[in-house]
C-alpha cells in the first residue's frame, strides 16, 4: 500500500511538472509576435502599375522607384498587420539566364529584401517565377516562419502557392493594383485567398514616372557604328553615376572585357535606346563596348 502511494505521488509530481512546462510554453507563444512577409510578383507590378500611372505596360517607357515603393509596401503592411513583425520582402522577377540587371541588383542590395529570379524567354515573358513563389510560400509556412503573407500578384498560376501556404496554417492576403478598366487579377486567385486589398492610383503615383524620349532618335534600318558607340558612352555615363568611382576601379583591370552581367545589361539597355536588335551583330556590339570603355577610361 505504501509503495502504491509512493507511485501515485510520483505520478502526480510528473503530471504537475508536465502542466508547468505546458504553461511556460503557452506563455512563450503568447509573447512571441506573429510574423508576416511580402511577396511581390514584379512582372504583375510593372505591367499593372505602368498601365495605371504611365498608360503603358512597356518597362522601357517608364521608371519605377523600387526603393520608395518597397518602403511604402512595408509601411502598408505595418498598418494591416499591426501586431506582427516583418520577416522580409520577396521580389520575384525574370532575367535572361537569371543574371541580375543593374536595377535588380540595386533592389537586391536593399535591406530586408530578397530578389528571386526566374528566366526571360525570347518574348520577354517570365518563366519559373510562379514556382519560386510557391516554393517560398510553402517552405516559410511549413516551418512556421510566417503567420501571414501579403501577395502582390494576379496570375491564376499562383493559386497552388496560396493553397500550399494555407495548408500549413498561414493566412494569405492578396494585394492588387487598381485597373483602369476590368480586372487584372484572376478570379480563381481571388476566390482562394483569405482577404483582398487594392492599391490605388494615389499609392503608386509617387513611384512611377513616364520617361522622356531618349536623346538618340534611331534612323530607319541598321544604325551606324558611331551611333552605337555614342549610345555605349551614354550608358557608361549613367552606369558610372549610379555606381561611383570605386566600382570603376574594380572594372578597369578587366579591360577590354566586361563581366557577363554588365555586358548583358549594356546590350539590353542599348537595344532599348536604339530600338534595334544587336544580337548577331558582332561589329555593332564591339562598337557598343568600345563606346562604353572610352567613356569610363576618360573618367579615370
Amino acid at each position: 500500500m505504501e509503495a502504491m502511494n509512493e507511485d501515485l505521488a510520483a505520478l502526480h509530481a510528473r503530471i504537475d511538472r508536465t502542466n508547468e512546462l505546458l504553461q511556460r510554453m503557452l506563455a512563450e507563444v503568447a509573447k512571441t509576435p506573429s510574423t508576416h512577409a511580402i511577396f511581390v510578383d514584379a512582372g504583375y507590378l510593372y505591367a499593372a502599375a505602368g498601365r495605371l500611372v504611365a498608360g503603358t505596360e512597356d518597362r522601357r517607357a517608364f521608371d519605377l522607384d523600387a526603393e520608395g515603393l518597397i518602403d511604402a509596401l512595408i509601411d502598408r503592411a505595418r498598418t494591416v498587420f499591426a501586431d506582427s513583425r516583418l520577416l522580409r520582402v520577396y521580389w520575384y522577377d525574370g532575367a535572361r539566364r537569371r543574371i541580375h540587371t543593374a536595377e535588380q541588383q540595386s533592389i537586391a542590395e536593399l535591406p530586408d529584401v530578397k530578389v528571386r529570379l526566374g528566366n526571360l524567354n525570347a518574348n520577354n515573358q517570365q518563366k519559373g517565377v510562379d514556382s519560386l513563389i510557391r516554393s517560398d510560400l510553402e517552405s516559410l509556412a511549413r516551418h512556421r516562419a510566417i503567420s501571414d503573407a501579403a501577395l502582390l500578384g494576379g496570375d491564376e498560376d499562383l493559386v497552388s502557392a496560396v493553397e500550399a501556404a494555407q495548408g500549413y496554417g498561414a493566412r494569405v492576403h492578396l494585394w492588387g493594383i487598381e485597373a483602369p478598366e476590368g480586372r487584372n487579377q484572376a478570379e480563381p486567385l481571388l476566390w482562394e485567398v483569405d482577404s483582398q486589398r487594392t492599391l490605388d492610383l494615389d499609392f503608386f503615383k509617387p513611384y512611377v514616372s513616364r520617361r522622356t524620349a531618349p536623346p538618340y532618335e534611331p534612323a530607319t534600318g541598321r544604325p551606324a557604328r558611331e551611333d552605337v558607340r555614342f549610345v555605349g558612352a551614354q550608358i557608361a555615363a549613367k552606369w558610372l553615376a549610379a555606381r561611383g568611382r570605386d566600382t570603376l576601379m574594380e572594372l578597369l583591370p578587366g579591360h577590354p572585357y566586361l563581366p557577363g552581367s554588365v555586358d548583358q545589361d549594356l546590350l539590353v539597355e542599348a537595344e532599348g535606346l536604339l530600338q534595334y536588335s544587336l544580337r548577331g551583330q558582332a561589329d555593332l556590339r564591339r562598337a557598343l563596348r568600345d563606346g562604353f570603355w572610352d567613356h569610363l577610361q576618360a573618367q579615370y
